[in-house]
């Protein structure tokens, strides 16, 4: 079987796209988590993002089982931060802040996690983490202790992703946060996109399926949706079908 990342770079090469819903453990009820599982199943989401801000308790554990009962979808884990980590998942953005000066977001928290990862039979995906400025303050930028990049500077950013790039990062994420009010235009999406060989994942702020179409069509290889979904599941076949088409 391939790996996910291996499917990525091949999608990306191939020109499909591919749609992500991202559920937050503390956020979900188990109802309505069924009902976004059954229509993520007859939508063929590509895969699921699992992570938050704060995860408390087991909440991180029983997501993932309920998921893993109910339907096939690769289970990604996108960690907020070293203590959001489970064999349960097929694999880990393992993110690297690099739009930020946090040294924890950079390297600490990975130098936590390692011994973990090396141990556990999670794909690792090397993934470089940019946080953009989404008109709000968001919990990740928070958590982070980390200005966003404006974007409207689009060499901040294109320079940014060129340096992860080469450095080794794998993945690219571009991320205006859970509850932007602005999502990440598509003008920064198709400088950063052009200026990369390796896949470009977009997400925060998304809320309609035109939103998410334009983003793909601007370049960005995987299209990530949290909260519009978690308002509207039935968004879910809409989303899909419009990232799917581009």
């Amino acid at each position: 079987m391939q790996n996910i990342l291996t499917s990525l770079q091949q999608a990306k090469a191939e020109g499909q796209k591919k749609f992500v819903v991202l559920i937050d453990p503390d956020k979900v009820r188990l109802g309505n988590m069924e009902r976004v599982l059954e229509l993520a199943v007859d939508a063929k989401v590509d895969y699921f993002f699992i992570g938050g801000s704060l995860i408390v308790n087991n909440a991180l554990d029983q997501c993932l089982l309920a998921i893993k009962e109910r339907c096939h979808i690769p289970m990604i884990l996108f960690p907020g931060s070293s203590l959001q980590l489970s064999w349960k998942a097929d694999a880990i953005l393992f993110l690297s802040l690099i739009s930020g000066r946090n040294p924890d977001l950079l390297i600490g928290n990975h130098v936590i996690a390692a011994p973990y990862l090396k141990l556990s039979p999670l794909e690792i995906m090397p993934t470089g983490y940019m946080l953009m400025d989404g008109g709000a303050p968001t919990s990740v930028l928070y958590m982070s202790n980390t200005r966003p990049i404006p974007t409207h500077k689009d060499d901040i950013a294109v320079c940014t992703a060129m340096a992860g790039e080469m450095l080794g990062l794998r993945l690219m994420f571009m991320d205006a946060g859970s509850g932007a009010q602005q999502p990440v235009p598509e003008h920064i999406i198709e400088s950063v996109s052009g200026a990369l060989t390796i896949p470009l994942i977009v997400g925060g702020g998304i809320c309609t399926p035109e939103k998410a179409a334009a983003n793909a069509r601007a370049g960005a290889d995987v299209i990530v949706v949290g909260n519009a979904i978690e308002k509207d599941p039935k968004l879910v076949k809409e989303m899909a079908e419009a990232v799917h088409g581009v």
